[in-house]
């Protein structure tokens, strides 16, 4: 996962600071040689990190102490200040034109998921109401163009192509006019991948860019080619010109030293970061919440987002309807189980709780989903309906079907009753259920301290 070395370190750090009651100069100096060093080890530019440090001391050692901290809450605050602006401060939204559509060209080098990073944020844009157009534009990659249009048909979205040009800027103005006649407010220009020394195709982009005037260029960037990543963003910001970068492989990379390196460096936000490889695996960068990922401090409010979008609303008042005539069953307990499954791995949930992150060797099996799954639907209508049937033969044969051990389901089966327990007293709170599976109140978590 992404900054996992970087946050095992600096989460050490953090615990050693908080049980502080004085920090003597010393104990910083120690302090953040350690931090230094994580940062270097992430792959950090080594000017950015050296003048991180130099920040870090001088407010560290100029600024009063709050008086509702301790001095170690305090110096701990002051390296997540300054994270979040070495992240880039705020978050960057992409700037919709009120007169559409709004044209987004995606530059980069091969390799670095352009075709995807389209098809995903196509993906989220429709999601907020958009109506997005991809548009074919790598004319040299054999199978580019069926590529992009393999992730349209996957998410119905349609995709422009003109299989019988080479010329891009032909091709771009095309799909644009394709866009205002079919009253698409998006368009999605999918580029060719290059390095950033080919003249001639970096020529190609200044064509594109001074005739179709695209409103936001998108640098992807493959966040594990480390170092490189912030020169290459480097150079086509000044070649071309970008507005933002998308991160892509943020999952794959443990050290993400381009992260922290990018926006210091270019000045150009990170707008979006790819976290998987399905098509809905895409979220805006939000500085702040990845600043208190890193140092270990939770993100709930992505936890909330990932389950507004997941959870059903209309499903969950299904469910109180039916639990109020009835008790809760294993039917109901797997549409429950589907609805988390839609957030995303466990594993990334339980990063995102505050202070989940700096539980030693915290391993989470992302399986354990598939086999519970496995497990209820190898049992009949009836038995999932009323599992006090279950005894032992059908335990066996239920364990044979789903390929897991009686043991396996005997302790789901202990837990199910624990969660058949609990929904019993929810069945006492009108809205209960859809309360619980909307979310907290964000409101409710403005005096949430770490």
């Amino acid at each position: 996962m992404a900054f996992e070395g970087l946050s095992a370190k600096l989460q050490e750090v953090t615990r050693k600071l908080r049980g502080k009651a004085r920090i003597t100069e010393s104990d910083l100096k120690e302090i953040l040689r350690e931090v230094k060093l994580a940062l270097l080890e992430a792959d950090v530019n080594y000017k950015i990190v050296k003048d991180f440090i130099a920040t870090i001391q001088e407010k560290a050692l100029g600024q009063d102490v709050l008086k509702s901290l301790t001095p170690g809450q305090q110096v701990v605050k002051i390296v997540k200040d300054e994270l979040v602006d070495l992240l880039g401060g705020v978050e960057s939204k992409v700037n919709f034109t009120p007169n559409p559509p709004t044209i987004i060209m995606l530059v980069g080098l091969q390799g670095s998921g352009k075709t995807t990073t389209a098809g995903k944020l196509a993906n989220l844009f429709r999601k907020e109401g958009k109506k997005p157009l991809l548009v074919a534009c790598d004319v040299y990659r054999p199978a580019a163009i069926k590529q992009l249009q393999v992730v349209g048909s996957q998410l119905n979205i349609p995709v422009f192509a003109n299989e019988t040009s080479k010329d891009v800027v032909h091709i771009a103005k095309q799909a644009i006019n394709t866009a205002i006649s079919k009253l698409n407010d998006v368009v999605i220009l999918d580029t060719a991948g290059r390095l950033h020394i080919d003249e001639e195709l970096m020529n190609e982009l200044k064509n594109v860019k001074s005739s179709v005037k695209p409103h936001e260029i998108l640098l992807v960037v493959d966040s594990m080619t480390g170092q490189d990543a912030v020169n290459v963003a480097t150079a086509f910001n000044e070649n071309l010109g970008i507005d933002g970068v998308v991160l892509t492989k943020l999952d794959g990379d443990t050290r993400g030293g381009a992260a922290l390196s990018v926006k210091k460096v270019t000045g150009k936000p990170i707008k979006f970061a790819a976290t998987g490889e399905k098509l809905s695996d895409i979220e805006v960068f939000h500085p702040e919440r990845m600043a208190s990922r890193i140092l270990g401090m939770g993100d709930v409010l992505s936890i909330i987002e990932k389950a507004e979008e997941a959870f059903d609303l209309e499903e969950a008042e299904k469910i109180e309807k039916q639990l109020k005539k009835r008790e809760f069953d294993l039917d109901d307990y797997l549409t429950q189980l589907r609805q988390v499954k839609k957030m995303g791995s466990f594993s990334s949930i339980l990063k995102m709780i505050p202070g989940m992150g700096q539980i030693k060797n915290l391993k989470v099996d992302d399986n354990e989903f598939n086999r519970i799954e496995a497990i209820i639907c190898s049992m009949t209508a009836k038995e999932r309906r009323n599992p006090k049937l279950l005894n032992g033969s059908r335990r066996l044969r239920i364990a044979k079907g789903s390929g897991t051990t009686v043991q396996e389901i005997n302790k789901f089966m202990q837990t199910f009753e624990t969660t058949q327990k609990m929904m019993k007293k929810l069945q006492t709170d009108k809205g209960s259920m859809k309360k619980l599976m909307k979310g907290i109140n964000p409101e409710d978590l403005k005096n949430f301290k770490f």
